[in-house]
């Protein structure tokens, strides 16, 4: 007997047998025919894109959040002009088409005007850096000192070996900051007291650090004047009588060195800036040996 559709059904199990004979599980597995199945093959079910038997296929996971797109970058506008490195300073010379000599008011220069507390070093100093034909910078010795302030060692109470570290260290740095300048083409002119009996200390350490073209020149006005000018400063920076008259008596050993000096004992501020630039130009011309 022969079923219309399906596969025969399993001869009823008897205790202790195992399956029927002839019976295998393969009978029910879908495209192994039976003893009385069809043997046209069953289509596989559909499978997903890939290769045979590849289980289905997931989803891609979500992409990540993309960064937002930066803003587009704006030229720096600073630092981007290259400063040539400060080198000692040498002797301004004299350009060979000039006839009557360089022109200390447009020639860059590095100038170091020496004198006692009151001889008007930093007034004349100012004006003169203002009235230059060329960019021209004033460094006071006594301003960066005065840059320590917790721990300041002032000479005026007591010239020690911390006072003495800290002008060493403001020199310095003067120094560098004027072959700094001069390198890029800025002229500068310092202020110090710069004692003539201690050249070691003062005229050499200046050369030491700005270089053999730096050109020294003194102020010296008469000890009244010094005086009455000193009485008109404040703070750290005005001395007593006695300390202004014994500085000066050290300066007056200038006299005899070589150096140029200027009494501006009678001349004003722009007078004595006036002087001073023909010194320059009788220095350049002819440096002082020093």
């Amino acid at each position: 007997m022969q079923h219309a559709v399906g596969s025969p059904l399993p001869p009823p199990h008897q205790p202790g047998h195992g399956p029927a004979a002839g019976w295998s599980p393969a009978a029910h597995h879908p495209g192994h025919p039976g003893p009385h199945q069809s043997s046209a093959p069953v289509p596989p079910p559909p499978q997903a894109p890939g290769y045979p038997g590849a289980p289905p296929a997931m989803a891609p996971p979500p992409a990540p959040p993309q960064a937002p797109t930066p803003p587009p970058l704006v030229p720096d506008t600073t630092g981007h002009v290259p400063l040539p490195p400060g080198g000692p300073v040498a002797m301004p010379s004299v350009p060979p088409t000039a006839t009557a000599g360089a022109d200390p008011t447009s020639t860059t220069l590095a100038v170091l005007l020496i004198g006692p507390a009151g001889a008007g070093k930093t007034s004349v100093a100012k004006y003169w850096a203002d009235h230059r034909r060329v960019p021209t910078a004033h460094i006071s010795l006594d301003d960066v000192r005065e840059w320590v302030r917790s721990g300041f060692a002032d000479p005026q109470s007591g010239w020690n070996d911390h006072s003495e570290a800290q002008y060493r260290l403001a020199r310095r740095t003067c120094g560098f900051a004027a072959r700094n300048f001069l390198a890029n083409g800025i002229s500068c002119i310092l202020d110090d007291a710069v004692f003539p009996d201690r050249p070691v200390v003062g005229l050499g350490g200046w050369k030491r650090h700005v270089g053999p073209g730096l050109l020294p020149v003194v102020l010296l006005p008469g000890l009244e004047v010094v005086l009455e000018r000193n009485a008109e400063r404040a703070g750290n920076r005005r001395l007593t009588d006695e300390e202004v008259a014994r500085i000066h008596g050290r300066m007056a050993g200038w006299y005899g060195s070589g150096l140029p000096i200027i009494d501006n004992s009678q001349l004003d501020v722009a007078q004595t800036a006036a002087v001073l630039n023909d010194v320059l130009a009788r220095s350049i011309a002819s440096p002082p040996n020093w």
